[in-house]
């Protein structure tokens, strides 16, 4: 059977696995309105990340000058290792994704800065969207926009929660837990080279 890899983006690509409470807010606290709750920071990202608050408006609500996002967004790095599995996985799976909740401009951003295109075919981003992860239909429209059926994904995520709402499609499921922390029913793997 044909398999094609889907994978997170935020702590299976980078390092943040949680980059709101790992990036985001201690910026905004550091560049922006310190006061501002960090429900407050959370809430209006994911409003961002549905597409349904402009980018301008958000960095307004944070106090932050929106000049400063690149600056913001260098503080996102790859998983050592990252760049160096992605040819040998783009041979063994032949088509590769990823399925990311973010903000659209920020992962294009991103994965143009790292050169993540010449390895990833296609892009499933929340912001473009308007579905997050864990809801059954942001897989759903995966499947369907790949063209094929939910046993012939392999998705790698970091998130448990996430992995559950695949399973519920047929869709195959592996959890990177680089300390292999978590107890999982899911298949698990510390580093992207153990899928090869």
């Amino acid at each position: 059977m044909a398999e094609i890899l889907v994978l997170d983006a935020m702590g299976v690509l980078y390092q943040a696995g949680d980059d709101v409470a790992e990036l985001l807010i201690p910026y905004v606290r550091r560049h922006g309105d310190p006061g501002l709750s960090s429900e407050a920071i959370d809430s209006d990202y994911v409003a961002a990340s549905l597409g349904q608050m402009a980018l301008a408006e958000f960095w307004t609500r944070m106090g932050v000058d929106i000049a400063r996002e690149d600056d913001y967004l260098a503080g996102h790095r790859l998983i050592d290792g990252t760049l160096e599995a992605m040819p040998f996985l783009k041979r063994r799976y032949g088509r590769v994704a990823c399925l990311s909740n973010d903000v659209s401009q920020w992962s294009l951003k991103l994965r143009r800065r790292f050169g993540l295109e010449a390895w990833i075919d296609t892009w499933f981003v929340s912001g473009d969207l308007g579905l997050r992860k864990p809801s059954l239909d942001i897989y759903r429209r995966a499947v369907t926009d790949l063209g094929v059926k939910p046993e012939e994904v392999v998705f790698v995520d970091d998130r448990p929660r996430n992995l559950d709402a695949a399973r519920q499609l047929g869709i195959q499921t592996v959890l990177l837990d680089a300390g292999a922390t978590a107890a999982s029913t899911h298949r698990t793997i510390k580093r992207l080279a153990e899928l090869l």
